[in-house]
């Protein structure tokens, strides 16, 4: 083969080589919005549910938190859920229907034996329950927490779990959103089989944060915003583990 026609073998091969590339990143950026495009237009899927417990604590505080975050993570990391909150109960068979489970508030709490095991049965099987220290719920949700899991105790994750490390970095871990009396704010979690299935926001109150601006004086959009984030990664992790 002479000269000529080797360079211009070689011109083509490269060019052909070229070619594919762009056709692949071409076919591959399709397949991406092609998603994005169908996922803004499909039904939702799923609902984020508050769970409703006995014992006389207000299992229904920060009304307007869950509303705003299901907005945040459909707009922020494409989630398609739907825009109202569910109502679920720890016993009841429909708990298996929703993959993040939120429960909150100031008071007690009591789950019966048939709840604990169901709950235990939800978070076994790929369920995620997020407990919000409304402040003063600790010493009630730490017992009834024993009764779904007794050989597990609460462990603080590091600032280098994946939890604080989803779409937004949370490089010091859980930010402080309220103060109450001050401490720092700290995540607890249960850990069945390598895998959080229970995250609890404690001394920092998420779901304050996530309310609608105004409801707290002290809640600046810098903090909100922060809040908001805080829990896409807690849903993201969920959805993903």
């Amino acid at each position: 083969m002479n000269t000529n026609n080797y360079t211009a073998a070689v011109n083509f091969g490269r060019g052909h080589s070229f070619s594919i590339f762009l056709l692949k990143a071409f076919l591959s950026l399709l397949f991406i919005l092609s998603f994005f495009i169908l996922t803004a237009f499909l039904p939702p899927s799923y609902k984020i549910a508050r769970l409703k417990y006995n014992g006389g604590g207000d299992w229904y505080g920060d009304r307007t938190a869950l509303p705003n975050l299901v907005k945040f993570c459909n707009d922020n990391i494409g989630t398609n859920f739907y825009p109202d909150e569910a109502i679920v109960e720890p016993g009841s068979a429909e708990l298996f229907n929703y993959p993040y489970v939120f429960v909150t508030g100031h008071g007690n709490i009591i789950f019966s034996q048939q709840e604990a095991q169901n709950l235990r049965s939800y978070l076994v099987g790929g369920g995620f329950l997020h407990i919000c220290d409304n402040y003063g719920f600790d010493k009630f949700i730490r017992l009834e927490m024993k009764k779904v899991f007794p050989e597990l105790d609460f462990v603080e994750l590091p600032a280098s779990h994946p939890i604080f490390n989803q779409k937004y970095k949370f490089p010091n871990g859980l930010p402080k959103v309220h103060e109450h009396e001050g401490k720092r704010a700290q995540g607890f979690a249960l850990i069945y089989q390598g895998r959080v299935v229970c995250f609890y926001d404690f001394e920092t109150d998420l779901g304050n944060g996530w309310e609608d601006l105004g409801v707290y004086s002290a809640d600046s959009p810098e903090i909100h915003q922060k809040a908001l984030q805080m829990g896409a990664n807690l849903v993201q992790y969920a959805m993903s583990n």
